[in-house]
């Protein structure tokens, strides 16, 4: 957007696009990103306009979330590039300096973009490739920020400099020793041996001078003071020149080898340097529209539509306007009162357009469109020259006869006239008007008109293309509002505003009469529809507000249901977890009672045969379990009997008094099985059955039991290996054998 399109630059100070470009520029790094900036134009090919705004947008989105994203500035080198084009020559080293400089912000700049170039691809594709790094360390070892030769340069050089200051050591001895010889009465106040065309020298009393010798390289103001060179230390002030000029011829190779280093990269140098100006310019474009919180709008595919649309240069002043023009709508007359911002709104469009065709994306919201103007006419602003003998009416006239020229305005174009057909009789004024507003529309150029003439207001009802629009104004209070309302003209408020100003009421009584009929009517009939106009922003804005409270309520019942299901899932963790635990609970309490009906029983073999033992064991275990599950009702010590009973129920003697346990068909019997198999089961399901296998295993009077559990995921073998472990009944248990199951089965072992 460096070269120019169909817009003059007369059209453009008009419009107040260098001072826009300036504040964009404002976001620059350095004063070549922000010159790059202000040099920039509109231009008029639609794909490069896109290309432009889509790299600003990408960049832009990068820069809501990662503010640290910054351009390097870089001094002016081109001076020194062009010397590096001319064989033989060599640099200053200031400008040595610069170029080190330059290298530098390149290399960090050519890393962001390398960085960016995931996310920002349009971006990255700023990126050169640097010069050598080399080149840098060589200029920073050899050259000192303001471009001073180092020592370190070259050992020549070293050692040039080294003689300078030996032999300047022994000059200044020896002149120092001189002086000190001297008769007060020849010595100068306060002399010491100080500097003089290049040469050191001791100041003396004029009268010395002839007795001392030597040569006068200055003299005082008064003449009693000669700077005097004595002839023993000529011969050292010669030799302390010569070392200077070898210094100098050492310094003068080093400037001249770094331009020989630099002169094969010098198009790589050009690069990257290019490379750092169009960043920092893309970076300050991206910041701006970041800051004017703007959207690329789309370019060339379809009618004007600028939604959310501020004047760049107020700021957070800038009243929003929406513009959305019909595919057959060309020519906009806005009419309305003065100070109502009518030339600010046909401004801000023009603004606006020639922004984004800058590459620049404008302070519009989303989903606008904006054509490609090949060319921009404007008539805005007093045009009067009393050095070219032009009135205002024939200053604004000689601009329409140049936009209506054949060259001029036409399909592709934005024409912007500000009061058209003022300045003279309304009457001719409006018939002129008339006729370049429909010529203009008849052309398809966009054209924006403000006005007052009340002809022109009818206009938009005759004449198919042209559409009436107005700016708001308080009827009332007369404030303007600056929002923008199509398809409505808008009122002068003329003598309303006359009223308000002081004008006598019997002045206004006579002016009110003079007003045509016509003119009243329509007057009238544009208060009644901006009255009704009112009404409906009213009601719109109690809906909306109404609406508003409808969705509040809706998010508080929203937040309200989120809570509850919050507690509900909270008291459902609960009750697991005191489920969980009453289990545990449970099954500690089993085991202990099994631990101690285990010994009872033990006591007991001494005094019943063992087959009756095994049959008090089976029937205390069933008892035990179904003293478990106490909820269903059963009594405490229910499921207990005696040992004569015991011995009655082995002989299977009927007994009354043997308690039968009820039924349950949750729990199902235990039988003396050898194996079980737990594969499929959940962890929970899996430790009941267990437990009963063993129990139905010791019951039988089964030496082992076999746990198949299979390998997965190996929970359920943890699962078994713990039980084993916490039951005193198990001698000791382990895995199968490879071929009976190997770690998916567990061997069990009772004791005796």
């Amino acid at each position: 957007m460096t070269v120019g399109g169909g817009v003059a630059p007369s059209v453009l100070e008009t419009l107040e696009l260098p001072a826009a470009l300036e504040r964009v520029a404002a976001h620059a790094a350095g004063p070549l990103g922000a010159a790059r900036v202000t040099r920039r134009f509109p231009a008029t090919d639609p794909d490069a306009i896109r290309a432009a705004l889509a790299q600003v947008a990408e960049l832009a989105a990068l820069l809501l979330t990662d503010d640290a994203i910054r351009a390097e500035p870089v001094p002016d080198i081109s001076a020194a590039l062009d010397l590096l084009g001319v064989p033989g020559s060599a640099l200053e080293g200031a400008a040595l300096a610069q170029l080190g400089r330059a290298l530098a912000a390149a290399r960090v700049v050519a890393g962001d973009l390398a960085r960016l170039a995931a996310d920002a691809p349009r971006t990255g594709a700023l990126r050169a490739d640097p010069p050598p790094k080399q080149l840098e360390q060589r200029l920073a070892v050899s050259l000192d920020a303001d471009g001073q030769v180092q020592d370190g340069a070259s050992r020549a050089l070293a050692r040039a400099r080294r003689a300078v200051r030996e032999a300047r050591a022994r000059l200044v001895k020896q002149l120092d020793a001189m002086l000190a010889a001297l008769d007060p009465t020849e010595r100068a106040p306060d002399a010491a041996v100080t500097l003089r065309e290049g040469r050191y020298v001791i100041p003396v009393r004029s009268s010395a001078r002839a007795r001392i010798g030597g040569i006068v390289h200055d003299e005082s103001a008064t003449r009693a003071t000669v700077f005097l060179e004595p002839p023993e230390v000529i011969e050292l002030g010669n030799a302390l020149r010569a070392a200077e000029v070898e210094e100098q011829r050492e310094v003068l190779q080093v400037l001249r080898d770094l331009t020989e280093l630099l002169r094969p990269h010098r198009d790589a140098i050009a690069a990257a340097w290019e490379m750092c100006i169009a960043f920092d310019d893309l970076c300050a474009r991206a910041r701006y529209a970041v800051e004017v919180n703007g959207f690329a709008p789309a370019i060339g595919t379809g009618p004007l539509t600028i939604r959310n649309g501020r004047h760049p240069l107020l700021g957070g002043e800038a009243v929003p306007f929406d513009l959305v023009l019909a595919p057959d709508e060309y020519t906009v007359l806005v009419s309305g009162p003065n100070t109502g911002g009518k030339t600010v709104l046909i401004k801000a469009v023009g603004l606006l357009a020639v922004m984004a065709q800058s590459g620049i994306i404008p302070p519009i919201g989303p989903q606008s469109t904006l054509p490609v103007f090949t060319g921009v006419f404007a008539d805005i602003g007093d045009r009067q020259s009393i050095a070219a003998s032009l009135s205002t009416f024939s200053a604004h006239v000689a601009v329409l006869r140049d936009i209506l020229e054949v060259d001029g305005a036409g399909a592709g174009s934005l024409v912007l006239l500000d009061e058209i057909g003022s300045g003279t009789d309304p009457a001719e004024g409006g018939a002129l008007a008339t006729a370049v507003l429909q010529t203009l529309t008849r052309r398809r150029a966009v054209t924006l008109a403000t006005t007052h003439l009340g002809a022109l207001k009818q206009l938009a009802a005759e004449t198919v293309g042209i559409v009436n629009a107005s700016l708001q104004f308080d009827a009332d209070t007369l404030p303007p509002t600056y929002r923008l309302l199509k398809g409505v003209p808008g009122r002068s408020y003329g003598l309303a505003i006359a009223r308000r100003l002081g004008i006598a009421p019997e002045v206004l009584q006579i002016a009110e009469r003079a007003v045509p009929g016509a003119e009243r009517a329509l007057d009238a009939l544009l208060a009644s529809v901006e009255a009704r106009a009112r009404e409906l922003d009213a009601k719109e804005q109690e809906l909306a507000a109404r609406d508003a409270g409808v969705r509040g309520d809706a998010e508080r019942l929203d937040a309200r249901a989120a809570e509850l299901t919050a507690r509900e899932r909270d008291v459902k963790a609960r009750a697991q977890t005191l489920e969980r635990e009453a289990r545990e609970q449970a099954r500690a309490y089993l085991l202990e009672a099994r631990k101690k009906v285990e010994e009872a029983l033990g006591r007991a073999r001494a005094v019943v045969d063992e087959a009756t033992a095994r049959e008090a064991r089976r029937l205390v275990e069933r008892a035990i379990e179904e003293t478990a599950g106490e909820t269903a009702g059963e009594k405490a010590g229910e499921g207990w009997m005696s040992l004569d009973e015991l011995k009655r129920a082995r002989r299977g003697s009927a007994s009354p008094n043997l308690p039968q346990p009820p039924p349950t068909s949750s729990a199902p019997s235990l039988t003396a099985a050898t194996e079980i198999s737990l594969i499929g089961l959940r962890v929970s399901e899996a430790e009941p059955l267990l437990v009963k296998a063993l129990d139905g295993a010791l019951l039988g009077d089964l030496p082992y039991l076999r746990v198949v559990h299979g390998k997965g995921t190996g929970a359920l073998r943890q699962l078994v290996h713990a039980v084993l472990s916490a039951d005193p009944r198990v001698k000791r248990f382990g895995f199968a054998p490879a071929n009976q199951g190997g770690s998916g089965v567990t061997l069990v072992e009772f004791r005796a």
